[in-house]
């Protein structure tokens, strides 16, 4: 009879979910119809795939036979490009801070670094699947473009005219805030650098404005690829001065030792938030996986960046403990010599200025296609296109020189849209709109998932209000 009552249990469960949240009978059976499709969502381009998995983004086969309709004029890069793209974004100023989140986090910490690496990786490539369905013929059709596409095609039974807009909205405050913060960085790093140089915040602010205007023409992807690669390499520089240092001091690491149990809780969530949150692109990766030639290398792509900064990322934060230990700084060049630090500082200062351009075009893209829906090909597009973008540069200038408490204000922001675009949303896309593709152990995946994109959500926020609170309160 308990037999019979769980067996009645989860079908009312399953009915309840295919009813209410379910993509639709056509994408219940995992199967969209051509004819159906070329009228939604325009030209599309059918690759034909022998692959085993056939929700496998690697499955899909991309050539130059393969065009997405008006976009197939855009630039196409590289495996490589794409890669350095992904880079520099999970390669981030903020893997200065992993250091003191593993001081913070012990052992766990360690697992976390791994961890972090294997479910970011997860959730792009359920992402980019996402993109694409099956028609009548078994051939894996790209029926979506973007993040948005997405989210109305799995809200369209609930909120279909609002879906699309709040990922567009969580999208646009997130890269806005990382432009600033990039911004706010460059600024003080200058400051910091140019010590020697009668240059006050406001004036270096301005001085960073100005080197960053040309971000306003950037049109190509290519273009962002490459800047992404000589980022990428400002990282690589500083990881690999800050291990040879650490190295030089091994005679240190026979006392330092991490905490096998965690006990203070409020710093093992800020450590699960910096770690996590290290590791996000999936922003990006839509776009690129577009812009790929060979779309069939985005599923290796993704493995080997993912797995190139887990290495780095792991090695920096194990060294650089042993060599400082509970004196562990918040950001790790704090603890370094004078002379050191001012070299690093001017690489993360240069890192920093070419970081910027990632986030700042994507974001661009966003608001002239997703939100103000501006025709690039209409009349006149090219100044409205100009106007848009150097407004956008212009308020991350205002808002990186009159916000107080930024950065917390910008931990409040990420808690929410960062964990909802990295782990929340594509976990229930991908359950939305793969249910009846996926196996039990996938879907428990995907569920396990967005329990921690609630819990990384709803902690970082806790921490955040509590930051705010004592800053407002020491002032």
């Amino acid at each position: 009879m308990s037999h019979f009552q769980l067996s009645w249990v989860k079908t009312c469960a399953e009915s309840l979910w295919m009813k209410c949240f379910h993509a639709g009978a056509e994408e219940n059976q995992g199967l969209v119809v051509r004819d159906e499709l070329a009228h939604t969502y325009g030209d599309v381009c059918r690759c034909d795939s022998q692959a085993s998995n056939p929700e496998s983004p690697a499955a899909f086969r991309s050539d130059s036979s393969c065009e997405d309709g008006a976009h197939s004029t855009r630039p196409k890069i590289t495996t490589w490009e794409a890669g350095w793209n992904v880079t520099n974004a999970i390669q981030g100023i903020f893997v200065l801070g992993l250091p003191y989140a593993l001081l913070q986090s012990g052992y766990m910490g360690l697992l976390l670094l791994v961890l972090a690496a294997l479910i970011c990786s997860y959730t792009g490539k359920i992402l980019v699947s996402c993109l694409y369905e099956e028609d009548e013929n078994g051939h894996s059709v790209r029926v979506r473009r973007t993040y948005e596409d997405i989210a109305t095609a799995c809200c369209r039974h609930i909120c279909p005219y609002i879906g699309g807009k709040v990922v567009n909205a969580a999208q646009v405050v997130e890269l806005v805030m990382t432009c600033i913060l990039y911004l706010v960085v460059s600024s003080n790093l200058m400051c910091h650098s140019l010590f020697f140089l009668p240059l006050t915040p406001a004036a270096c602010s301005a001085i960073t404005f100005f080197i960053l205007v040309p971000c306003m023409l950037i049109r190509d992807l290519r273009v962002l690829s490459h800047l992404s690669l000589f980022c990428s390499l400002a990282q690589f520089f500083i990881t690999f001065i800050v291990i040879g240092y650490c190295l030089r001091q091994s005679s240190q690491w026979a006392s330092r030792r991490l905490s096998a149990v965690m006990v203070d809780f409020d710093g093992f969530q800020v450590a699960v938030g910096v770690i996590i949150f290290s590791y996000t692109s999936q922003i990006y990766l839509p776009t690129l996986e577009e812009s790929m030639t060979d779309r069939l290398d985005f599923n290796s792509m993704i493995d080997w960046t993912h797995i190139l900064a887990c290495v780095l990322k792991t090695a920096l934060s194990v060294v650089a403990f042993l060599t400082w230990g509970e004196e562990t700084k918040e950001v790790i060049t704090d603890n370094l010599p004078t002379a050191l630090r001012m070299v690093v500082n001017l690489c993360l200062l240069a890192k920093a200025l070419l970081s910027y351009p990632l986030p700042f075009y994507a974001a661009a893209e966003i608001l002239q296609t997703g939100v103000l829906k501006l025709n690039s090909s209409a009349e006149g597009s090219e100044r409205g296109t100009l106007l848009l973008r150097g407004s956008l540069l212009f308020l991350t200038l205002i808002m990186a020189l009159c916000v107080p408490h930024f950065s917390l204000l910008m931990g409040l922001t990420g808690s929410v849209t960062g964990a909802a675009m990295t782990l929340l949303l594509p976990a229930l896309f991908h359950l939305q709109l793969k249910w009846t593709q996926l196996g039990v152990s996938r879907r428990i995946l995907d569920l396990l998932i967005l329990l921690l994109g609630c819990f990384c959500s709803i902690s970082g926020v806790i921490c955040s209000i509590k930051g705010m609170i004592t800053a407002f309160e020491d002032k």
